[in-house]
């Protein structure tokens, strides 16, 4: 069980993508927008070492974000393209 304590996971929580030119990115300053292809209470991706393992939504109290898992996603699913 010690060895399990030593293993590090990366989690992520997708909340949307969306695709611009390299250009238009290296144009925004701080404070800028980028519009994502998502709506507001749409369910969020979340990744594991960047593979999907879970789907959840965004949880607001006060000053803090959280994520709720909502389903888990099967090992038979196929990944979504992110």
């Amino acid at each position: 069980m010690n060895s399990v304590n030593n293993v590090f996971v990366e989690i992520s929580v997708v909340l949307g993508t969306t695709t611009l030119p390299i250009q238009q990115l290296l144009r925004m300053g701080r404070g800028a927008v980028i519009e994502l292809g998502t709506i507001q209470d749409e369910e969020v991706w979340i990744l594991a070492n960047n593979i999907p393992i879970a789907r959840g939504e965004i949880i607001v109290k006060g000053e803090r974000v959280a994520v709720s898992i909502t389903s888990v996603i099967s090992s038979a699913e196929p990944a979504p393209h992110l």
